[in-house]
C-alpha cells in the first residue's frame, strides 16, 4: 500500500510515521516541562496554555483506545461536534500543571504506538474515529497531524521553536486527504465546479475536485486542473488547519498558483472548516 505521499507502508505504520509521532510527542513534553503559568492564552485560539495541553493529552488518549480496538464516542464526525465534544471534556478533566501534562502526553502517544505494534497484519483495518472510519495507519497521520497543530500553538504561545517540518507534513497527508471530504463547508463549495492539483514543494502531490458540494480527493491530480497549487510544506499545513491566512502566504511568495482559473488557489483553503 502508498498513501498520497509515496511512502510505503511497512509493518504497521507507513516508513517514519511511528518515529515522527514519538519525537513530535517529546517535543511537545520539552515545551511544557517547567511552565510555571500555563493560564497564558494561546495567540489566536480562547484556550489558555493549560487547556490546551489537557485537551492533547485526552486527545492522545483517546486515539490510543480507538488504536486498541476501544470504543469511544466522540461528536458526530462534524467539526462543529468535535468542537463542542472538546469543550465538554476539558470542563470534566481539572489537570492544568504543565508536568502532569507533558508526561501524559507522551504516555498516551507511546500507548498508540504500543496498540498497533501488537497488530501485525491489519494495518488496513477500519477503526471509528472522531471523524469517521478509517485505518490505524490513517489514525497515525490523524494523530501526528493534531499534535503538530497545537504543538504549533503552544509553540507560539511560550516563545519557542515549533516542530513542524517538511517530513512530518508529508506524513499527515494521508490523514488531511482522508478528512478533506468531511470538513468541506457546504456554503463555501455550494455550485462550485472546479478541478485543483495541489502540489508541495519537494513532490507530494494529490487532486481534488469539487461539483456542486460534492469533493473528491485523489492521489493522482486531474489531467487538466483548472488551478494549480505549489505550497511549501509547512505553509500548506498551516492552511490547512486554520493557522495560516492564504493571501498572506501568496504574498510571501509561499504559494504559487496558475492555470485557466489561477483565481481559485486563495479560495481553496476556505472550503474547509478545520477541525
Amino acid at each position: 500500500m502508498e498513501s498520497v505521499t509515496g511512502h510505503e507502508v511497512r509493518g504497521t505504520l507507513p516508513e517514519g510515521l511511528g518515529a515522527a509521532i514519538r519525537a513530535t510527542a517529546e517535543e511537545i513534553a520539552a515545551l511544557l516541562r517547567g511552565v510555571a503559568d500555563t493560564s497564558v492564552p494561546v495567540p489566536g485560539s480562547e484556550w489558555t496554555v493549560g487547556q490546551a495541553a489537557a485537551h492533547l493529552a485526552q486527545a492522545n488518549e483517546l486515539m490510543a483506545d480507538i488504536a486498541a480496538g476501544r470504543e469511544r464516542a466522540y461528536g458526530d464526525g462534524t467539526p462543529q461536534s468535535l468542537a463542542a465534544a472538546n469543550e465538554r471534556a476539558l470542563a470534566a478533566f481539572e489537570e492544568r500543571a504543565a508536568d502532569p501534562l507533558a508526561a501524559m502526553i507522551v504516555t498516551h502517544a507511546e500507548a498508540y504506538l504500543a496498540a498497533v505494534g501488537r497488530r501485525t497484519t491489519d494495518e488496513n483495518t477500519t477503526v471509528v474515529t472522531p471523524l469517521g472510519p478509517m485505518s490505524r495507519a490513517v489514525l497515525g497521520s490523524y494523530l501526528l497531524t493534531h499534535m503538530l497543530g497545537h504543538g504549533y500553538d503552544l509553540a507560539r504561545a511560550l516563545g519557542r521553536p515549533h516542530m513542524i517540518d517538511r517530513t512530518r507534513v508529508e506524513l499527515s497527508l494521508p490523514f488531511l486527504t482522508t478528512a478533506m471530504p468531511r470538513v468541506t463547508d457546504a456554503a463555501a463549495t455550494a455550485g462550485l465546479i472546479a478541478r485543483y492539483t495541489i502540489r508541495l514543494w519537494g513532490g507530494a502531490r494529490f487532486g481534488t475536485a469539487f461539483t456542486d458540494g460534492a469533493v473528491s480527493v485523489t492521489p493522482q491530480p486531474p489531467t487538466r486542473p483548472d488551478c494549480t497549487i505549489l505550497t511549501e510544506p509547512v505553509t500548506f499545513f498551516l492552511m490547512a488547519l486554520g493557522r495560516c491566512d492564504p493571501w498572506g502566504a501568496m504574498a510571501r511568495g509561499r504559494v504559487l498558483a496558475w492555470g485557466r482559473k489561477p483565481w481559485l488557489a486563495p479560495r481553496f483553503p476556505r472550503l474547509f472548516t478545520a477541525p
